[in-house]
This record gives structure tokens, C-alpha cells and sequence, in this order.
């Protein structure tokens, strides 16, 4: 028989990752267009590399909906449904495919777990880029290069230290962490 419930000790992991992320979104600095650069992807994919694809996305779920709510979780202290539908929006909605991805590729070997990882980043940066532009009208190509080899840096050191996060754990878990 297959389970469908969320163990507490899932819910517990949920939670912890979602303030993990919600700390990191904060640690951030402004690119010209307004455009935030935070450390949102790394926590994404640490995420879906420690929790996996199905605890991973409720994390981000969480996190987002947070948000949503006017909790300032999102970067530079920001909240509401503004932010969601705003200029960055499409980078937030693009953290649910980036996470799930990296949670697909997370029992994977390493180069195939960073594959899944930098296709779920490019999927974020193209919803990213497309909502930006449908917001404001004009596009933000100049910034793309610097933004994607900072989070493609990034993605690397999130999935290598979620690696080694997740054997840890592991090791002290006897279920599935």
C-alpha cells in the first residue's frame, strides 16, 4: 500500500527549509532594471536537493504562499499578491518547475542531479524574463548573463552541499530524509 500522508517529521523538514529560504531571499543586492539578485536559487536548490521533489515543492508551495499573504519572505523584505503578479513574479513562480526539477534529479548521480538543476533554473529564468516584460514592456536581456552565471555558480555549490547535507541526515534518519 503506498502512503499519501506527510509524516510530522516531513512537515518539521517543510517548515525548516521554508525559513532557510525565506533568510536567504533576504541576502540580496539590486541589478539596474530593479531587478533583485538573492540567494533565492541557491536555497531553491538546496531545497529540492535535500527534500526531494514532493517535499521540496511544498516547501517552495509554502514559501510562496507566505508571501502571498503579505509575510515578507520574498527579497528585500517583500510580500503580497503585488510582488507575485509584479515585475519578479515570473521568477517566483518559476521556483515551483526549478525546485521540482532538482528534486527529480536529487537520487540521481551527480552530473545528471545539476542537468535537472540548471533545467529547472533555465525554466525560472524564462518565466522570469517573460513576466518582466509583460509587466513593464521592455526586456532585461543586458542583466541575463550576470544573473544566470550567478545562479548557474550557484546551482553547483547548492547541489554539492545538498548532496552532502542529505548523506548526513541520512545517517541520522533512519526514514527517507
Amino acid at each position: 500500500m503506498k502512503r499519501t500522508f506527510i509524516t510530522t517529521q516531513e512537515m518539521v523538514k517543510i517548515a525548516l527549509f521554508t525559513a532557510i529560504l525565506s533568510i536567504l531571499s533576504q541576502i540580496s543586492f539590486m541589478l539596474p532594471g530593479g531587478i533583485p539578485i538573492t540567494l533565492q536559487t541557491f536555497g531553491i536548490v538546496l531545497i529540492g536537493a535535500i527534500l526531494g521533489r514532493k517535499s521540496g515543492l511544498l516547501s517552495v508551495l509554502l514559501y510562496l504562499l507566505m508571501g502571498v499573504v503579505g509575510i515578507p519572505v520574498f527579497a528585500n523584505f517583500g510580500g503580497g499578491l503585488d510582488t507575485l503578479v509584479g515585475p519578479t513574479g515570473g521568477y517566483l513562480i518559476g521556483f515551483l518547475p526549478m525546485v521540482y526539477l532538482t528534486g527529480l534529479g536529487s537520487k540521481k548521480p551527480y552530473y545528471a542531479n545539476v542537468f535537472f538543476s540548471i533545467c529547472g533554473l533555465l525554466v525560472c529564468h524564462a518565466l522570469g524574463l517573460f513576466e518582466y516584460y509583460r509587466v513593464t514592456g521592455t526586456w532585461i536581456l543586458p542583466s541575463v548573463p550576470l544573473m544566470l552565471a550567478k545562479d548557474l555558480v550557484t546551482t553547483v555549490l547548492a547541489i554539492t552541499l545538498g548532496r552532502e547535507v542529505y548523506k548526513i541526515l541520512s545517517n541520522l534518519s533512519p526514514s527517507r530524509y
